[in-house]
């Protein structure tokens, strides 16, 4: 068969879809094969191997490498407080799920903290230097500059959960909207009427869409909107109990209540306590992410399950690809991927 000579179907240099097309396999595929890892099989990689050498395919990373460019090493960057970070669950699953996907490769993972103005500064020098071949951001508020900064220095990057509808970063998340729908919806099949919601952080996108699916399932089944039974939060235990305490002066009647996280979910369960409701003949329990503290409350807490590690392994998949076939932003043109995973709803003794 002859050889393409290095040229692609566009008449330029093959690109790793080319590569992806003529292997019959996904980029994804191509690019664990490019970057060493052990999780393809032989005959995917023979395939993979032989559709190179045809195609005369040479990765961005390979030259980067030869210019003695190449860090190999990946930032995953956490825009929190380092007490934060260490006092939810959800930071450890992710962190678990990255570590488990990256040991595959060659490359050497980095976590950095940028949660003050400080922080932030000596990261953006850090990368300016190009000193990471990629970046995992984790935890992004809406007005977090560092985003932006990335696509203006051209690094590769991937987001756990967009800024916003219109995110131009490609962007790992779960199903926020419809997880939260299904724990409303839960509720009310177990005969609740005045469900509270204690939200997220409302700069915080996912926050904003479990507000969404929480609104839109009560008025779906013919609840009026009530703003009295909505409380903002921010994903700590405190947070939790200021809501709760906020919830039942408003609210005293209400029968259920929706946390946006398990961490706040427990803190509303100690003022529930207090107050002497129990859960859940009084007042039922709903958190979200299904982690260890809903498995371990008394009682058992419901909650919204989020593939937190799995979001990991997918954001270093992504990432690996960005890395892999790393053409300036402008000549991919609005081809940003958003990968979305689905939540399940686990049912347990609090609702």
């Amino acid at each position: 068969m002859a050889s393409h000579g290095g040229r692609g179907r566009s008449g330029g240099r093959p690109t790793l879809e080319e590569v992806a097309a003529r292997a019959g396999v996904g980029r994804g595929t191509v690019s664990r094969v490019i970057n060493g890892s052990p999780r393809v099989s032989d005959a995917t990689r023979a395939a993979v191997e032989a559709a190179v050498a045809e195609l005369g395919y040479v990765p961005n990373t390979a030259a980067r490498a030869l210019a003695a460019n190449r860090t190999d090493a990946i930032a995953l960057v956490v825009p929190e407080p380092e007490t934060r970070f260490f006092a939810e669950p959800y930071f450890s699953d992710m962190l678990r799920g990255v570590g488990a996907e990256i040991s595959d490769t060659e490359m050497q993972l980095l976590l950095t903290f940028a949660g003050s103005d400080r922080e932030r500064q000596r990261l953006a020098q850090y990368l300016a230097a190009h000193r990471v071949d990629g970046v995992l951001l984790v935890s992004v508020h809406a007005d977090d500059p560092l985003p932006d900064l990335l696509s203006q220095l051209e690094i590769p990057a991937v987001i756990s959960g967009p800024r916003s509808a219109a995110e131009s970063l490609t962007s790992v998340d779960s199903d926020n909207y419809g997880g939260a729908r299904s724990a409303v919806e839960h509720l009310l099949g177990r005969g609740r009427r005045r469900i509270a919601h204690i939200t997220g952080r409302l700069d915080v996108y996912g926050a904003q869409r479990r507000l969404d699916g929480y609104r839109e399932a009560l008025r779906d089944a013919g609840h009026p909107a009530d703003d009295l039974l909505v409380e903002p939060g921010d994903f700590t235990e405190e947070g939790g109990r200021r809501a709760m305490t906020a919830l039942l002066s408003h609210r005293p009647d209400l029968d259920a209540v929706f946390a946006g996280s398990d961490v706040m979910a427990a803190g509303a369960r100690q003022v529930l306590r207090e107050a002497g409701r129990r859960i859940p003949d009084d007042v039922a329990l709903v958190g979200y992410d299904d982690s260890a503290i809903a498995r371990h409350m008394d009682p058992p807490l419901t909650s919204v399950r989020q593939p937190i590690e799995e979001m990991g392994r997918a954001m270093i998949d992504l990432l690996l690809t960005e890395i892999a076939d790393r053409r300036p932003p402008a000549s991919r043109g609005l081809d940003r991927r958003r990968a979305v995973l689905p939540t399940e709803l686990v049912v347990r003794a609090s609702s």
